[in-house]
């Protein structure tokens, strides 16, 4: 799923997919337009760096419903939408459910792409992010099972202390574990260690 930036345009309306690939691409922009929401998510190219521009009413499944089900499937390219029938309720719903911009038909050509600009560099800082997750993740995945449980005690608020009385393993142990696991995590501290764990955490969390 990797590879250069991508703007994806979804648009029952073919003059606007028209008119926005012809703007987008002659700004130096890969663009990929689909007719409905079903064409979308049947034939678009996954990548990790871009954004989607999507009209609200389409037939079949309308703007807002297709931001759900990309929620849902797990794709969180940054979302702009670019209505000619936006209501209040409506844009709402879509920035409370995490679209970028919400703008109205007819937008200007200037102002369009400061917003592509503005999703494209938080689809660079979301990638940066996903990236060092997934080295921590990595990172936590070297911990042995005992590991593991000294670490959860840890971050928790136990002393080794009381780690080892609830472990059945001595203090001296305890301690072996904890500095095992700021050597294998790359942790400086307790406090590091719960970072890392909370991240974790987010990772194995449900959509």
């Amino acid at each position: 799923m990797s590879g250069p930036a991508k703007i994806f345009i979804i648009d029952d309306d073919a003059g606007v997919r028209d008119a926005l690939t012809m703007l987008l691409e002659a700004a130096g922009h890969a663009v990929e337009a689909f007719q409905s929401a079903a064409d979308f998510l049947g034939n678009f190219t996954p990548c990790n760096l871009g954004c989607i521009i999507l009209d609200v009413n389409m037939p079949d499944m309308d703007g807002p419903t297709l931001q759900e089900e990309l929620i849902r499937r797990g794709l969180r390219l940054p979302v702009i939408f670019l209505s000619g029938h936006g209501t209040i309720p409506v844009s709402v719903r879509t920035i409370k459910a995490g679209a970028m911009d919400f703008l109205t038909k007819p937008v200007a050509g200037s102002v369009l792409l400061a917003h592509v600009q503005k999703a494209l560099e938080q689809s660079s800082l979301q990638q940066k992010k996903i990236g060092s997750y997934q080295s921590i993740y990595s990172r936590l995945a070297t911990l042995t099972k005992r590991e593991n449980e000294v670490l959860i005690l840890a971050i928790s608020g136990c002393v080794s202390k009381e780690i080892a009385v609830r472990l059945g393993i001595s203090y001296r142990t305890v301690e072996i574990h904890r500095a095992h696991i700021l050597q294998k995590t790359g942790a400086s501290n307790l406090l590091e260690l719960a970072r890392i764990s909370g991240i974790l955490e987010s990772l194995q969390a449900p959509d």
